[in-house]
């Protein structure tokens, strides 16, 4: 894994219960390829552990390589055909630019807050605030 657990670009929360395995995963700073790697391989590895329902929250990170997001776009893909998704919190306007500049505008359920994401699995809706 690459300097991203090391400077601690990566926290995660997890909001699981016995029946629900929701994990919120908390980004921060400059994203660059080599973390984007790291993430998705991250994600692939929760998977194998049994967690289908991710949160990536974006509120602190100021930059995510656009040649990344196909790699995140294939992860979510393969999220869904396990019964669970990935959904995306608190990307600002320049994140949002950067997602639908490389086509994956309507590739994930995206949310203002992480709360309203997590929820979003309990009750099986979409809310964008």
């Amino acid at each position: 894994m690459s300097e991203l657990a090391n400077q601690a670009v990566t926290k995660q929360l997890n909001h699981a219960t016995e029946t629900s395995r929701i994990m919120t995963m908390v980004l921060e700073g400059e994203l660059d390829r080599r973390d984007v790697q790291d993430i998705t391989d991250m994600l692939a590895r929760k998977n194998l552990e049994g967690t289908v329902e991710i949160v990536i929250d974006f509120s602190d990170v100021t930059h995510f390589d656009y040649r990344g997001v196909k790699s995140l776009v294939a992860r979510a893909e393969a999220m869904r055909a396990q019964g669970g998704d990935l959904k995306l919190s608190g990307l600002s306007p320049y994140l949002h630019a950067i997602f639908r500049s490389a086509g994956a505008h309507d590739s994930f359920d995206y949310f203002s807050q992480s709360g309203d994401a997590v929820r979003s699995f309990d009750r099986g809706v979409l809310l964008y605030g």
